[in-house]
C-alpha cells in the first residue's frame, strides 16, 4: 500500500486564508494538460477535511503523483501545479491559484486532484518525501515506495491509487475539457463501481490526463487487493487500485 496524508503547519496566513475559501474564493484552477474532477457529492458526510488538509498518492505506476487538495468544486477555482523539483528523494511541489478564482468560486468543500509528474532521479521503490507550497500553506508527507519502478514512459492507461483509506483518485486519458463526471458509486468488500455521465459534450481534441477523486462512504478494511470497474463515458473496464 502506498499513501500519505500530509499534516499541515498552518500559520496565521494559512487560516486567514482558509476562512477566505470557505467564503468561497481561495482555490485554485486544474492546469492545461492535467485537469482534476470531483463533484459536491464526492465529499463524504461527516468528514473531517477542511481547506488546510492536502493529501497525496501514486498514480500510473509510479510515473506522477496525486496532490489532493480541498475546497471549491468550480473548475476555474482548483489548483494547478507551477512547479515540482527533487533534491533527493525530497519531491518540492508548489501550487498555485490562477487570477480567474477570485472571484465566482462555489464555496462547497470537495476533493480536488492535481497531477504532478515524478521529477528525474527520484526512486519510486523508496520512500519519498514531499514538501508542498500551496499559497500560504506548507505540508510535508511521506509516500511509501512501490514494489517495482515503471519501465519506459507508459501506455497512456487507466490507472488509480489510494491517498487515504476512503479516497481513491482515478487516472484516465482524454480530452481535458471534459473529464469524467462520477455518476453513482457503488462500494463493496474489495471492489467499487463507479458510474460515469455519457452526456453530449463540446470537447477540445487534445489527449491529457485528467484525475477524477472518488470518495469511499466506508473506509476500507485491510491492504488487500481493491478493484475499481468503470461503466460509461466511454471508460468501461476495471483497474486496481495501489
Amino acid at each position: 500500500m502506498s499513501l500519505s496524508r500530509l499534516r499541515l503547519i498552518p500559520s496565521a496566513l494559512a487560516l486567514a486564508a482558509a476562512a477566505l475559501l470557505t467564503a468561497g474564493c481561495g482555490a485554485g484552477p486544474a492546469s492545461p494538460a492535467p485537469t482534476s474532477t470531483g463533484g459536491a457529492d464526492a465529499v463524504v458526510p461527516g468528514s473531517e477535511r477542511t481547506v488546510t488538509d492536502i493529501e497525496a498518492g501514486w498514480l500510473d505506476g509510479g510515473r506522477m503523483i496525486a496532490v489532493v487538495t480541498w475546497g471549491s468544486s468550480t473548475p476555474t477555482c482548483r489548483p494547478a501545479q507551477s512547479d515540482a523539483l527533487a533534491d533527493g528523494q525530497t519531491v518540492m511541489i508548489t501550487l498555485t491559484d490562477p487570477e480567474e478564482a477570485s472571484e465566482g468560486c462555489d464555496s462547497d468543500l470537495v476533493p480536488r486532484a492535481t497531477i504532478v509528474m515524478v521529477p528525474e532521479g527520484v526512486d519510486v521503490t523508496q520512500d519519498v518525501e514531499l514538501e508542498v507550497s500551496y499559497g500560504d500553506i506548507r505540508g510535508d508527507a511521506d509516500l511509501e515506495g512501490l514494489d517495482a519502478a515503471p519501465q519506459g514512459t507508459g501506455e497512456q492507461q487507466s490507472s488509480a491509487g489510494w491517498f487515504d483509506d476512503d479516497g481513491i483518485v482515478l487516472l484516465t486519458w482524454g480530452s481535458s475539457s471534459c473529464p469524467p463526471a462520477p455518476e453513482q458509486v457503488v462500494q463493496a468488500k474489495d471492489q467499487i463501481s463507479v458510474s460515469f455521465a455519457s452526456d453530449d459534450r463540446v470537447c477540445t481534441m487534445d489527449f491529457a490526463p485528467r484525475a477524477t477523486v472518488i470518495m469511499l462512504s466506508t473506509p476500507r478494511i485491510g491492504d488487500g487487493p481493491f478493484t475499481l470497474r468503470m461503466q460509461g463515458d466511454n471508460l468501461d473496464g476495471e483497474v486496481t487500485v495501489r
